[in-house]
């Protein structure tokens, strides 16, 4: 392809929500962190380096007898998720990608292991707002 030599009429897509197939033999609850495995598909979000963020479940979703059997319908967004009381998010992560995956409903400042959540928001004393990358 060549760079452009004239307007084009680019399609858009809003991709705040979006379907994404969902891990075979699993169950994401609705409210819940859903990561993508490096197979592909949807799963609880837990501490593992290779998941990539995709957002808040908006519906629960239980995996069939084959990957992408189900779908569930994902947002994207700002989140508050739960604090980790071993090693939370404080002030100091806000406006940084200093949230990391503990499970999927927890987050932590510590990278150790983990997938980056997002970027912190702001932190309260009943969790810490995350914005999905």
């Amino acid at each position: 392809m060549a760079a452009l030599a004239k307007d084009r009429s680019t399609p858009e897509r809003e991709g705040v929500l979006f379907r994404a197939p969902v891990k075979k033999g699993v169950t994401i609850h609705a409210g819940s962190l859903v990561a993508k495995a490096a197979d592909g598909y949807a799963e609880p979000a837990s501490k593992a380096a290779s998941l990539v963020v995709l957002g808040r479940a908006e519906e629960a979703a239980k995996g069939g007898s084959a990957n992408g059997d189900t779908t569930v319908l994902v947002r994207r967004g700002t989140f508050k998720w739960a604090n980790d009381s071993a090693a939370p998010v404080t002030a100091a992560e806000v406006g940084e990608e200093k949230a990391f995956i503990v499970d999927d409903q927890t987050v932590t400042k510590t990278a150790s292991g983990s997938t980056a959540a997002g970027k912190v928001i702001a932190v309260e004393s009943d969790g810490v707002w995350v914005e999905t990358l």
